[in-house]
């Protein structure tokens, strides 16, 4: 079995120090580097080609939002998984938005994080239901108006399976729940993800969750909760 290659970003030693011991103990976990800022963790990928970066949000000189977003923008792009303090914060869901795969909480069991680790290392994202909807939620003011006619344009690309599917993703059902709930195969799901993946010109499900969310198009399942 492949290792997967880890890269830890944060400006606190202790935490560095803390997180490397504690994911280095795993079998199936290298870790290839640690960097202090974004500007240094944009040049160990480089040299190290990690599969997983562990982002710290809050750092001096080049912060992590930053690097995230330019990260993700590369064509050989690792997942990012966003290291922070607050379970809904402005910073983790611009992150989320430029392509995050999810985020963990700097307090969260060790067990959990190299689970999360593991999770976005096999594709998926690191986020529940229940914490997208409560991100989404923070993501109020002057700007939703704006935000949800941009969506609306975006989502008019799909066709209406398609956007059944975005809407089932948003609302966040597997592939096995979504393939039973609009009657077709896993694979079929997959492939409808895959494809709305490329026509929204999205990195992953949580992507695809929050531009539905932006749309209005969840906001049924908003209501229910």
């Amino acid at each position: 079995m492949t290792a997967i290659r880890l890269l830890l970003v944060d400006d606190d030693p202790l935490v560095r120090a803390g997180l490397s011991f504690m994911m280095g103990g795993a079998d199936d976990i290298e870790i290839v580097g640690e960097a202090a800022d974004g500007g240094e963790a944009e040049t160990l990928v480089d040299r190290t080609r990690p599969d997983v970066v562990l982002m710290d949000i809050r750092m001096p000189t080049v912060d992590g939002l930053t690097a995230t977003e330019r990260l993700r923008a590369r064509d050989d792009a690792p997942q990012v998984v966003v290291l922070t303090t607050f379970h809904a914060d402005e910073q983790v869901l611009r992150a989320l938005r430029a392509g995050a795969a999810g985020f963990v909480l700097k307090d969260t069991p060790p067990a959990e994080i190299l689970a999360a680790v593991r999770k976005v290392a096999a594709g998926d994202p690191v986020l529940s239901p229940t914490v997208t909807r409560q991100l989404m939620r923070h993501a109020v003011g002057t700007a939703a108006d704006t935000r949800r006619t941009r969506a609306r344009e975006r989502m008019a690309a799909l066709n209406d399976r398609e956007r059944e599917v975005a809407v089932a993703v948003g609302r966040g059902l597997s592939n096995a729940e979504i393939a039973t709930g609009l009657f077709m195969s896993v694979a079929t799901v997959k492939t409808h993800v895959s494809r709305i993946l490329a026509k929204l010109d999205l990195n992953n499900r949580v992507q695809i969750a929050l531009l539905a969310y932006d749309a209005g198009l969840l906001d049924g399942e908003q209501e229910g909760h």
